[in-house]
């Protein structure tokens, strides 16, 4: 919301600064967003006289001039203007002033052998329009030695503020002043709004035909004849300038004002070009409305519209219609000011993608009780600009007041807010704001104006007092100082996802952060899909449905990053995932994605060795990596071949803890679900359910050393089990580590053999085992011992006999 300092003047006595303005308005919660005061700026470039100009001796198009800039000293200036002669009042920059146009600093010098020790300036180098031909004029007997900016009227300072959406009563220049004359800035000179008499019928019929009264509870109009249609007077023109308005006409530049000075939108129909009676309806199916910002508009049946026989001719609250648009040729003028339902307005700016100054007012409420003050003001002003006569007012419908007394008891202020207010500095507050309030002893009937539609109860009142009086008197008060330790603010799941993200960016993966839609194929493809999870109102088409995985995103991100050169992408992300609407179906997840040769140890190509791509053991690795970095040691995890439907059946494992906890997966992609969303393999991927995890244990059950001291050499040996193919290597690492958990250290496949020496249906599996004693350094009757315990636990397990 901007405003000129003059023109809040006209509404606030008041003799406060600039700055001083604008300190308060930050302090009654309308902050001030910036202060545009280019008096200040343009203070170093002054009027001057022209005493003599000659041409210059070696340049055709150059002169030199004498020039007097008030104090008698002439100073000389070279000028290539063609205007540049004797006698004229120009603008003189002096050393040191910055040139508005060019950022330029000025300084001291010669032009073609002659000094110039200043600049006469034109409009566009001072920023006041395009015009380059000539050095500015100032009118003859124009005093010399003075700040031009005043002469110019660009000594009023334009103030922008934002306006936070409760407050749609300072979108208007009235309810800004109002609210700083309670703040104690002035006093409020807004005047009262004196019916016009009018003369005669509107002549043409008004229908409200809405199947909800709310969508336009009221609806006023006026007919003007005889009105002279032009350009609007030089100081409406200025003000709307100063907003970064362009002024249109009279008619349609006294709509605009009243918009921003009462917050009061109104449009005005060329009363000619309406045909028959006008009706306020639904749009239907097929019509569109050419707007006056030259656009066309397919509308439905969710968009209120004025219409009349030749159809739609303005959308209701937002936008008029080109075809009955006012022009200089316009003689009979029908005014409109309406009441429209906020929602509706906003839902049809937002289909239609359309945000104008009556849009953005309406969508957040205006005075109803102004409706029809507001046609006598507008009126007031056509009258006085471009004449005519003014009909009665045809008011259908009926102006709503929902208004309801806050019993409002003048201690909550302190209670809510620990300051300090007599009760008659609380009712004097809400007094000058404009509610209207009965006393009852130390309570108040407080009843809001009509123009503050976000006051409900008495919370929004003890706002409005503290506001008023100053964030300032309330003291500061510091909290409680906590005794001793204090507890642990995280969450463990928080904790989790902390510690994912630097364990998987630790191991040289990329974060990335997806949406939470994707496409519903894409949802479809991993496992989602479902009719809950559709999203009622999706920001695009192709963002249709909740996510069921992270890994659809992922997917997505290292394809784009692979249609721009870079093929090797290895992403992760910690995020939500969605797998019903239930209050449980929404859970957190980690998912690795590593594409091309992103492998752990490094990507790309190198002359030392071939360039290998990702497999599924990069994504095993990643997978125990990080559920050890959770506090989940590998040996405790069990592997399952096979995953999820969207990985590889036969490049794919399932991480759980017993068949009812399955908590993630790991693997290659399925190529089917790579073709669904067009990406180039080879792909591995895992992804885990951090809430699936189980609770770490409050307390140890043991206490362990950070680091056991071990003085004794390890021992290892090799052993070749040749089993079953269908055995898998993890029932055979787990029968030797059973076999003396004391004694076995660590245990892991070295080789898997299948071939020539090896029976059909068999494999032969190499497993290396450390031995690590503690107490005594062992014998080798010891190690036999051991290494005959490992041989039969594995034959017990698994039916393995020993390689010979």
């Amino acid at each position: 919301m901007k405003f000129t300092i003059s023109w809040l003047k006209e509404h606030l006595d008041t003799a406060a600064s600039t700055t001083e303005i604008a300190d308060a308005l930050t302090r009654v919660g309308l902050e001030v967003e910036h202060v545009e005061d280019r008096a200040a700026a343009l203070a170093p470039f002054k009027t001057a006289r022209v005493v003599e100009a000659v041409q210059h001796p070696n340049a055709d198009k150059l002169r030199v001039c004498k020039v007097d800039p008030g104090d008698g000293n002439l100073l000389q200036v070279v000028c290539g203007a063609p205007n540049a002669r004797t006698g004229i009042i120009a603008v003189l920059a002096r050393e040191g002033a910055v040139i508005p146009d060019t950022g330029t600093v000025l300084k001291p010098g010669e032009i073609r052998g002659q000094a110039s020790q200043g600049m006469m300036v034109s409009e566009r180098e001072m920023g006041l329009s395009n015009e380059h031909n000539g050095i500015i004029e100032m009118p003859e007997g124009t005093p010399i030695g003075v700040p031009f900016a005043p002469l110019m009227g660009l000594d009023d300072p334009v103030i922008e503020i934002a306006v936070t959406p409760n407050r749609p009563d300072c979108l208007g220049v009235s309810g800004i002043a109002r609210d700083l004359a309670a703040a104690g800035l002035g006093a409020l000179t807004t005047p009262e709004t004196v019916a016009v008499e009018g003369r005669g019928e509107v002549g043409i019929g008004l229908t409200l035909d809405l199947d909800d009264p709310e969508l336009c509870p009221a609806f006023a109009l006026r007919r003007i004849r005889g009105v002279r249609n032009g350009p609007s007077p030089d100081w409406l023109q200025k003000r709307l300038r100063a907003i970064g308005l362009r002024p249109i006409n009279a008619l349609v530049d006294i709509t605009n004002l009243l918009t921003f000075d009462r917050n009061r939108p109104l449009h005005v129909f060329d009363a000619v070009k309406v045909a028959g009676d006008l009706v306020v309806r639904r749009a239907r199916g097929g019509e569109s409305l050419t707007a006056l910002d030259g656009k066309t508009y397919d509308l439905d049946t969710e968009v209120v519209v004025i219409a009349d026989e030749n159809g739609v001719e303005s959308m209701a609250g937002v936008m008029g219609g080109e075809a009955t648009g006012c022009d200089e040729g316009t003689t009979d003028v029908l005014l409109e000011s309406a009441l429209w339902s906020p929602l509706n307005i906003a839902q049809t700016g937002r289909r239609l993608g359309v945000h104008s100054d009556a849009r953005h007012r309406f969508e957040r409420g205006v005075d109803p009780a102004f409706t029809v003050p507001g046609v006598e003001l507008a009126t007031r002003l056509i009258l006085d600009l471009c004449g005519g006569e003014a009909s009665e007012i045809l008011l259908v419908g009926e102006i709503p007041d929902g208004r309801v007394p806050i019993r409002f008891p003048t201690s909550e202020v302190e209670r809510l807010t620990g300051l300090s207010v007599s009760a008659d500095e609380i009712a004097g507050v809400l007094d000058r704001l404009g509610f209207a309030r009965m006393a009852h002893d130390d309570v108040l009937s407080i009843t809001p104006p009509t123009w503050r539609p976000d006051v409900h109860g008495k919370a929004d009142l003890v706002e409005e007092v503290v506001r008023i009086v100053g964030l300032d008197r309330v003291k500061s008060v510091p909290l409680p100082r906590a005794e001793g330790i204090s507890r642990p603010v995280l969450t463990a799941l928080q904790r989790r996802s902390r510690t994912a993200r630097r364990l998987l960016a630790a191991r040289g993966l990329v974060e990335a952060v997806t949406w939470s839609f994707v496409p519903k194929a894409h949802a479809e493809a991993f496992g989602g899909g479902k009719p809950e999870l559709a999203l009622a109102n999706p920001i695009a088409v192709d963002l249709s449905d909740m996510r069921p995985s992270l890994l659809p995103g992922l997917l997505a991100g290292a394809q784009r990053n692979a249609n721009r050169g870079l093929e090797d992408a290895a992403l992760f992300e910690v995020g939500q995932i969605f797998l019903g609407a239930g209050p449980g179906d929404q859970r957190m997840a980690a998912a690795v994605l590593r594409r091309g040769t992103a492998k752990p140890s490094g990507s790309g190509r190198h002359w030392s060795s071939r360039a290998a791509s990702v497999h599924v053991f990069d994504a095993k690795a990643d997978a125990l990596g990080l559920l050890a970095a959770l506090g989940l040691p590998a040996d405790r995890v069990q592997i399952v071949p096979g995953a999820a439907a969207y990985f590889h059946p036969g490049r794919s494992g399932t991480l759980q803890l017993g068949p009812k906890n399955v908590f993630g997966y790991f693997g290659e992609l399925h190529p089917r679900v790579l073709k669904t969303l067009d990406v180039e393999g080879p792909v591995v991927a895992i992804e885990i359910v951090l809430d699936a995890l189980p609770e770490p244990k409050a307390k140890a059950t043991k206490a362990k050393p950070p680091l056991e001291r071990l003085d004794l050499q390890a021992v290892s040996r090799d052993f070749a089990f040749v089993v079953k193919r269908d055995v898998k290597a993890a029932d055979v690492l787990r029968a030797v580590q059973g076999a003396d958990r004391k004694l076995i250290a660590g245990a892991e496949v070295f080789d898997v053999y299948e071939g020539t020496g090896v029976s059909e249906g068999m494999k032969s599996l190499a497993v290396a085992v450390t031995l690590q004693p503690r107490d005594k350094t062992m014998t080798d009757a010891e190690i036999e011992a051991v290494a005959g315990a490992i041989v039969a636990a594995v034959t017990k397990a698994t039916g393995a006999v020993l390689r010979g």
